[in-house]
């Protein structure tokens, strides 16, 4: 038996018992949270109704960044990573379409410093997602979505590229929504309605007399994508923000605590068996 500094007796080889005990209750907790993973993924895999479009806002990289004790910026890295990984979830599941909200029209008018590392991130990603080989093996096809003319120079040229190499692709959908907010895409929409009724000789107040629905939905930025049947928000936040409003009329809604960075297969494959276990009526 030895003495610490403070006179205290230490036994060493208690405290090599307690910190081996501790390690196999971690590795045990890891075990079982595996073996739950395994046994989720089975059970939504045999149920079979998945979502045809599937809505994520990626929420909570800055306060996951904040609750580890580090800088804002870590956090959103952590987040891009993050997406990759749900990416693959979504492709081992095959789940056709696919929306991720990375940066909303609110989201300008953050500080200069943090924008210009989401930017310098996005323009990595776009990059890689245009020679990840899981792209072209599965025939995604990717798009922008939003108001994204304002961007710099490098980061358009890396979401063009993107788009071009997969524009061909009939695989899965998946929109990448940047400077996307719900209301802007609503206004766009409905003038570029006008401006069509215009073309083809309508006066104003025709076009307004014969507007109807579908109009705004053929020039929504998924126009060509089924509505979301399901949206998840992490982060523990109980709000749409502006997400796919006009798309989410029938969305199922769920919402998760943890933040988006810390968001696990456990937690993506949850929330789809409660997708599984609603009963969808579409307002009737």
């Amino acid at each position: 038996m030895s003495n610490d500094t403070d006179g205290k007796p230490k036994n060493s080889a208690l405290t090599l018992a307690l910190t081996t005990a501790q390690k196999g209750r971690s590795a045990a907790r890891g075990a079982l949270l595996w073996g739950y993973e395994q046994r989720l993924a089975r059970e939504v895999k045999a149920h079979g109704k998945l979502p045809r479009h599937l809505g994520l806002i990626l929420d909570g990289n800055r306060r996951f960044a904040r609750a580890a004790g580090v800088q804002r910026e870590v956090g959103h890295s952590f987040g891009a990573d993050k997406a990759h990984e749900v990416l693959q979830w979504c492709l081992e599941l095959g789940i056709p379409a696919a929306t991720i909200w990375v940066l909303s029209t609110d989201n300008a008018g953050r500080d200069a410093v943090e924008l210009a590392h989401i930017l310098s991130l996005l323009e990595r990603e776009a990059r890689n997602l245009a020679t990840d080989p899981r792209i072209h093996a599965n025939r995604v096809r990717v798009r922008a979505i939003g108001q994204h003319q304002a961007f710099p120079a490098q980061v358009l040229d890396a979401l063009k590229e993107l788009e071009e190499k997969t524009a061909g692709y009939d695989g899965m959908r998946l929109n990448i929504a940047v400077g996307y907010g719900g209301r802007e895409e609503i206004v766009d929409a409905v003038k570029l309605h006008l401006q069509a009724q215009a073309e083809a000789g309508m006066t104003l107040a025709e076009a307004a007399a014969t507007l109807e629905p579908d109009h705004i939905s053929a020039h929504l930025y998924t126009a060509d994508t089924p509505d979301p049947d399901f949206i998840i928000r992490t982060s523990g936040e109980i709000r749409l923000s502006g997400f796919m409003l006009w798309q989410s009329v029938y969305s199922e809604y769920y919402f998760c605590d943890v933040y988006w960075p810390g968001f696990r297969r456990v937690d993506f494959l949850r929330a789809l068996r409660d997708f599984q276990g609603r009963e969808r009526r579409f307002g009737r």
